[in-house]
């Protein structure tokens, strides 16, 4: 049964896109989410290298990564606003031109300190998702907007995909690290000029900005990811990161009670708490967390030495890349299309299902069969598919729930819980496998290698995460959505 506050959420919801509209829009929000998504992922593989080559420890090189996500939670939510009041398109030509700063930075640097700078710049680029998907919402005849956002949304699997075989060609025998920044540099300017020429000039919505509570947000955000990327290198029961979750804790509540008393809040909390959205938002954290284990677990995994360890595949980084990874990545390119096809016709939350029970049965298999190369492949490219499907269904759970004005900031917020589960998987499973190194005896001197069960552990946390995904699509989320 439908209540008031349903009604009073879901009712000025409905898409109204132009009678006519420009034919690139689609290929350039898709392409856009694509870029954030390779920028996200891209130096992950690269991080050894990156310390090798600018003689740096492996903690400080970890701030490559952490600078662009700290930067991400701190503008995301801002540029969803401020798309929603003045106009999609020239905030995403700011951000773009901050990421195309950033991605110069880093390719003409040869410090670790101007690489750090130039990759939190890059950190504008994540407020490009929620951004894209307003566009879609506002520029697409309504009968394409649930199968637009599917394939735009779709592209984040598929960007983090070719980020790591791309970074896999592009550093091959110890290759020059700024190889993977000249490609974001590419990239982005490829976009600026797609986006330029396929986004109308449009007015937004109007409304006002709380500036103060994006500064607030993203005060609490860089308290909760800090210690979550940093507490592997700094110590779990540390000072420094208990005190940064005290504090993060304490200014998310702070936000939380500056929104309730603002007119024009940032981010309506009743929206957030509608109960389709929520399940929404905690099955993109979810999955998030099961993606790390996916990229990151697979990835260590396939290079290890099967002659030392007695389980790998002894891999090279190219190896890694074409043969392991490249197959997941070619899948996502149709599996857009076909998602939103799904979405359209079934509904986003069996979509959602779907997606989350695949990724289930692919971290099993990843778990309990990985003695052979082939096996491993076909199950590491399910749960390639298993996530670019399922963040091609949040979009269009959101856009059901949230009114037009607000649909930057509900994507933001998505994008952001995407993060946070992401980083949060991310530590874990580094937690897990350096915690189980244990040293192995080579011509060249002794190597410190996680044992086979921490990767077992790893896969089977992965598969927890899409497991809780699972569920909230089938019992948290209401199965009149469609």
């Amino acid at each position: 049964m439908t209540t008031h506050l349903d009604t009073a959420v879901e009712a000025p919801s409905a898409p109204t896109g132009p009678a006519t509209y420009s034919r690139l829009v689609l290929p350039a929000m898709a392409a856009n989410v694509f870029l954030l998504s390779l920028i996200q992922t891209v130096v992950i593989p690269a991080l050894p290298l990156i310390g090798q080559q600018l003689h740096t420890s492996a903690t400080t090189v970890g701030w490559v990564a952490t600078a662009t996500m700290l930067t991400a939670s701190a503008v995301t939510p801002l540029f969803g606003r401020l798309g929603d009041v003045f106009g999609n398109r020239r905030v995403i030509l700011v951000a773009l031109a901050l990421t195309l700063v950033g991605s110069l930075v880093a390719s003409l640097g040869d410090s670790i300190g101007v690489l750090i700078a130039g990759r939190a710049l890059q950190g504008a680029s994540f407020g490009l998702f929620p951004l894209a998907i307003s566009v879609l919402r506002h520029e697409l005849p309504a009968a394409k907007v649930a199968h637009g956002m599917s394939i735009a949304a779709s592209a984040l699997g598929f960007g983090s995909g070719f980020a790591l075989v791309a970074t896999g060609v592009l550093t091959q025998n110890d290759g020059d690290y700024h190889r993977i920044f000249w490609l974001t540099v590419v990239a982005t300017v490829a976009m600026l000029g797609l986006s330029a020429k396929a986004l109308p000039r449009r007015a937004g919505l109007g409304g006002r900005v709380d500036y103060v509570g994006a500064v607030v947000l993203g005060a609490g955000l860089v308290a909760l990811l800090l210690p979550v990327s940093q507490g592997h290198e700094w110590g779990w029961t540390t000072g420094r990161t208990i005190g940064l979750f005290v504090a993060s804790a304490v200014v998310l509540l702070g936000f939380g009670l500056l929104q309730a008393r603002t007119s024009s809040p940032l981010i309506k909390l009743s929206v957030l708490a509608h109960r389709d959205v929520l399940a929404t938002n905690l099955a993109s954290a979810f999955v998030g967390f099961a993606m790390f284990s996916v990229f990151l677990g697979a990835t260590y995994f396939v290079q290890a030495p099967e002659a030392l360890t007695g389980y790998g595949f002894g891999a090279s980084i190219l190896r890694t890349s074409v043969v392991y990874m490249l197959p997941g990545t070619l899948l996502a390119i149709p599996l857009g299309p076909i998602a939103g096809r799904y979405v359209v016709r079934h509904g986003a939350r069996r979509v959602l299902l779907g997606s989350a029970l695949l990724g289930v049965a692919s971290m099993a298999s990843l778990a309990l069969f990985h003695a052979h190369s082939l096996e491993f492949i076909v199950a590491l490219v399910a749960g390639n598919a298993a996530i670019a499907v399922a963040y091609a269904a949040m979009p269009a759970l959101l856009v059901q729930h949230v009114a037009p004005q607000d649909t930057g900031v509900a994507n933001s917020v998505n994008s952001i819980m995407r993060t946070v589960g992401g980083a949060i998987g991310s530590a874990v499973v580094i937690s897990i496998l350096a915690g189980s190194a244990e040293v192995f005896q080579t011509p060249v001197g002794p190597v410190a290698l996680p044992t086979e069960s921490a990767y077992v552990t790893a896969f089977v946390l992965g598969g927890i995460g899409f497991t809780l995904a699972a569920l909230l699509a089938a019992f948290g989320l209401r199965r009149d959505t469609h």
